[in-house]
């Protein structure tokens, strides 16, 4: 059981050692397809933001806003 232990251990560390290496492989340039990934979610991210921009503005505008005062009393 010991044995099994030192060679998972030894393994391990292995293993451990040889992901940086890997990481390293990465080619200079990205592909078109990456670009074109990359623009379509700045898309999403700014079609949402657009209309979250707007209703932030109408909110201040009604809070900031001129409000007519309805709640005076009617005398009947």
């Amino acid at each position: 059981m010991k044995a099994l232990k030192k060679i998972a251990t030894s393994l391990i560390i292995l293993i451990l050692a040889a992901v940086p290496a890997f990481a390293g492989q990465q080619g200079e340039s990205s592909g078109i397809l990456t670009w074109l990934f990359l623009g379509f979610i700045g898309l999403i991210v700014v079609g949402q933001l657009i209309p979250a921009l707007v209703m932030g503005f109408g909110m201040v505008k009604g809070v900031l806003g001129h409000s007519d005062d309805h709640s005076h009393k009617h005398n009947a």
